[in-house]
């Protein structure tokens, strides 16, 4: 039974290092999570499984703990390998705080997007592996950087001008331009954290704001002022000359406007915990830095965080390999060591460019959420994390086959097999014990030759072919015929080019007709696709593919499409053959 949550107050925001397109919270949620966080008290456990599916039997439960983590300890999957590197981390014992604590990090001035989604499941898989490995508890932070001044108005914001008169405040000194909220900061806040809890993240939320005003970090910032000189040695060979006659590492907040401020020091009392700055007067104030009275600047906040929250385990986007290099140098001025790190590769879109914010290319998550289960973007977010990969629409259908072919494969997989099993990581070892015969490429299909968009239709063609398979007793197969309807109906059906046969393809498909009239109305798939490539050798196609991609034009109205064995076993035999004489008589199939 797992412990509450404490300290999560809220959420939305884009984590470092990722990109994508701004998005609300997703609709779908799991059961027996709170929308709202609970806030009773600290969990120290093992990591709650997230993408459970509803109503799917769990079986599949693992071996013996001896055994699986002997297997783990040389398991080829990236998640235990980041596992045994925070195990190294450690020298074999525990933290004096008690705990493992993995961190991701975000930046409220947007909305929560696929980077956000990528960034907290992978460290979740991690944080899974670890506690496969060992029994030391863990702890997961989802860290918000709310008290950046705000640089930039967002383009997708109500009250634009109203926030334009703040630039440069803390996010959290902002009025929420949504009107429900404290701030903006706490608005978006608030929509990361009801995004992570759709999806059944365990993790606990901490905002920089209240941190640095209720001293949980005075500590560290006491100790950046005492090695004030270490910290900007770190930088200064980082900056142009301009840049360098003016930096500190400290950001005073001016008392009279609420703004963060890039100001010159001109004195540093160390005994007294203050700097004194140049004010945008032209006179010169005195603050402490601690209590919220100043923050610190990007890289070195960075590691000041490390240091007051004990973080061991921390993975950013490969955009920011520098500021982790320089982070950690400061980390250890400050006398502590950098947590583990991994470096992913960010996101590109259909041609192969970045995925931005601000342009709005690529793939939000509830688009693809509209389309695909989340387990498959988990899935996708699994597959070789150190590799740029594209994240658009054409993408979706393959995912969802690769993630139901693992699926499939699991149960008959024993040992060190099923810890390489991405389905085991995006299940956390109890994937659900669905054996799904269907593909979602068929399910598309299927959609496409009943022109439907009624799911009850393709339930009884299901039905049939699955020997009285039922949507409630098949919640994965359901929600992907929810999904396939929905591609279907945005991608597939106003793409459909049906082409009239040539009178050799006539031939050839009166002799298909007849060859599936021979079969026995209970052949399976085999052996329908079997007849059909008897059929493709006797005519005067070049090869087997042009036989195919005829079928397909001609009767599904696409240049690609499933194996015909398989479709034909699911739509009917005499479904089929009535659909290729139609197609003979030169009939229009796009009409139902």
């Amino acid at each position: 039974m797992l412990a509450p949550k404490n300290n999560r107050r809220g959420g939305a925001d884009h984590v470092r290092g990722g990109a994508g397109t701004p998005v609300g919270t997703p609709t779908g949620r799991f059961p027996g999570r709170p929308f709202e966080g609970s806030r009773e008290g600290p969990r120290l456990t093992a990591p709650r499984a997230a993408f459970t599916v509803p109503g799917a039997p769990i079986t599949c439960r693992s071996p013996d703990m001896s055994d699986l983590r002997h297997l783990a300890l040389s398991s080829n999957a990236w998640p235990f390998a980041e596992a045994r590197g925070v195990l190294k981390h450690l020298g074999g014992g525990v933290p004096d705080k008690g705990y493992v604590l993995f961190e991701t990090g975000y930046g409220p001035s947007g909305l929560p997007h696929v980077g956000t989604f990528a960034e907290v499941a992978r460290t979740t898989m991690v944080r899974h592996a670890f506690s496969t490995l060992s029994d030391i508890p863990t702890r997961l932070f989802a860290f918000s950087d709310d008290m950046d001044g705000l640089r930039k108005v967002p383009d997708n914001i109500p009250e634009r001008d109203m926030v334009a008169r703040h630039l440069g405040r803390p996010l959290t000194s902002i009025p929420d331009p949504f009107g429900t909220h404290e701030s903006f900061g706490h608005h978006n806040n608030a929509r990361l954290q009801a995004f992570l809890d759709a999806f059944g993240f365990d993790y606990e939320f901490h905002s920089a704001t209240e941190c640095y005003k209720s001293g949980r970090f005075d500590r560290v910032l006491l100790t950046v002022l005492e090695r004030y000189d270490a910290v900007t040695g770190v930088i200064l060979p980082t900056l142009g000359p301009e840049r360098r006659a003016t930096y500190s590492p400290f950001l005073p907040l001016c008392p009279k406007t609420g703004r963060v401020l890039q100001a010159v020091v001109v004195h540093r009392d160390v005994d007294a915990g203050t700097i004194v700055y140049e004010d945008e007067d032209g006179g010169t104030q005195e603050v402490p830095v601690t209590g919220g009275h100043c923050k610190l600047q990007w890289k070195a906040d960075w590691a000041m965080r490390w240091v007051a929250l004990g973080v061991e385990y921390e993975m950013s986007g490969k955009d920011l390999i520098d500021s982790v290099r320089l982070s950690g140098k400061i980390c250890r001025v400050l006398g502590a060591v950098p947590p583990v790190g991994f470096t992913y590769e960010l996101f590109l879109d259909e041609n192969g460019e970045k995925i931005s914010k601000s342009r709005g290319n690529g793939l939000a998550v509830e688009e693809w959420l509209r389309y695909a289960p989340p387990e498959t973007l988990a899935l996708f977010m699994y597959r070789k994390p150190k590799a740029a990969k594209r994240l658009y629409f054409d993408v979706i259908p393959r995912t969802v086959d690769e993630y139901l072919g693992h699926l499939r494969g699991f149960p008959g997989e024993e040992g060190a097999k099923r810890l390489d099993n991405p389905a085991w990581h995006i299940h956390q070892g109890n994937p659900p014990a669905e054996d799904v015969q269907l593909s979602y490429n068929v399910l598309l299909n299927l959609a496409s030759v009943c022109h439907t968009e009624d799911k009850a239709v393709l339930w009884h063609f299901i039905s049939r072919h699955g020997g009285g398979a039922a949507a409630q007793k098949s919640p994965v197969l359901d929600k992907l015929v929810d999904c396939a309807i929905n591609y279907y109906r945005d991608f597939v059906k106003p793409a459909k080019r049906y082409r009239a046969a040539t009178e050799d393809e006539k031939r050839a498909l009166a002799d298909l007709a007849q060859a599936l009239d021979a079969l026995p109305r209970d052949a399976d798939g085999e052996t329908i696709q079997n007849a059909v490539y008897e059929i493709g050798k006797r005519h005067p196609f070049p090869d087997l593919k042009s036989w195919f991609r005829a079928l397909y034009e001609i009767l599904l109205g696409q240049s690609e499409g499933p194996r015909m064995g398989s479709f034909i076993a699911l739509y009917g035999l005499d479904e089929s053959t009535a659909l290729i004489r139609r197609a003979i008589a030169g009939e229009d199939l796009s009409l139902q």
